[in-house]
């Protein structure tokens, strides 16, 4: 019997995101900037549902990273774009941290996060981030 996940948000990271860098690479010390912006822009994904938060990125797209929510401590997020995106890190039980660069709409994404964690994962969040 499959089970049915209810998907929030599925897509590439913000546009903004490439359109900045891009701009600011008319600099020299900038390029590796721009470059990077374009290989997240061309290969990064982003999947949030209702049971885990799947990313797909890395050289062409190879590499896919699941998450469940059980598995969230605590989440950090910075504010980017003038507020339009920004930029999330969750660190898992393990000790690792999975970063999550030029989330769209990423206040109303941390919400729906963080109304998936645990209660001591929430408490935590809030207090780190800010958002609570």
């Amino acid at each position: 019997m499959a089970v049915n996940e209810e998907v929030y948000y599925e897509g590439a990271p913000h546009i903004g995101d490439l359109i900045i860098s891009l701009l600011m690479s008319i600099f020299v010390i900038t390029i590796p900037f721009g470059v990077a912006a374009i290989a997240r822009a061309l290969w990064l994904r982003y999947r949030i549902t209702n049971r885990r938060i799947t990313v797909t990125g890395g050289w062409m797209g190879q590499t896919r990273t699941d998450v469940i929510y059980g598995e969230i401590i605590k989440i950090v997020t910075v504010p980017r774009g003038l507020g339009s995106w920004g930029d999330m890190v969750l660190t898992l039980r393990d000790g690792s941290r999975l970063e999550l660069k030029s989330v769209p709409n990423f206040r109303k994404t941390y919400e729906y996060i963080e109304s998936k964690l645990s209660l001591k994962a929430q408490e935590v969040s809030g207090a780190i981030s800010g958002n609570a």
